[in-house]
């Protein structure tokens, strides 16, 4: 039994298969390289939800798959702030049940935002502001913001953790159970 995570970022695998060993012992996890079929930086809580599940849609297809995941971090903007945040979507492959939870949100650094919504994706725009290197397959951008008290893997596994909770508990969520449950997130904004 094989969980894929949707991406071969360790930033991603590390918390996936971190939250699986300790659900679901004996589960191998992997990624492997499946398309978001969004923009490099989504924008938009509609866009990185649609990120999300199509990772995790095409992770699940894949032969041998138990489980699919993908996670796509993304920015939202409102009244004029940007806001840092992920979905994590999770399909069940033998029946296509999908599962969903978002993360935290971080403010976006002012001097950053424009240059996301120009078009760069977040990680590489923090590696030039702040003269890291891939920060986005580490601690990410939360990691260097808050000093390290929450790092992009701990947000990534409280989100998916969150996420499997119908999984966990079909007897409180029979939706789950059935194969006919997609756990929508809030607006397209």
């Amino acid at each position: 039994m094989t969980v894929l995570v949707g991406s071969l970022n360790p930033g991603k695998v590390q918390p996936v298969q971190g939250v699986f060993s300790a659900l679901f012992p004996g589960l191998e996890v992997r990624g492997v390289a499946v398309p978001s079929g969004v923009r490099d930086q989504p924008i938009g809580v509609g866009e990185t939800r649609r990120g999300a599940v199509n990772r995790a849609r095409r992770a699940a297809r894949r032969p041998g798959a138990t489980w699919g995941v993908g996670l796509e971090g993304g920015v939202r903007v409102e009244r004029g702030q940007g806001w840092l945040f992920g979905v994590v979507a999770a399909v069940r492959a033998q029946d296509e049940t999908l599962l969903m939870s978002r993360t935290a949100e971080l403010p976006v650094p002012p001097a950053v935002l424009p240059r996301v919504l120009a078009g760069e994706e977040l990680g590489r725009v923090m590696d030039a502001v702040l003269g890291t290197t891939d920060l986005k397959r580490g601690a990410g951008t939360v990691g260097a913001l808050t000093g390290g008290l929450v790092t992009r893997p701990g947000v990534w596994a409280q989100a998916l953790a969150l996420a499997l909770v119908p999984a966990l508990h079909p007897d409180l969520y029979p939706s789950a159970a059935d194969g006919k449950n997609e756990r929508l997130l809030g607006s397209d904004s």
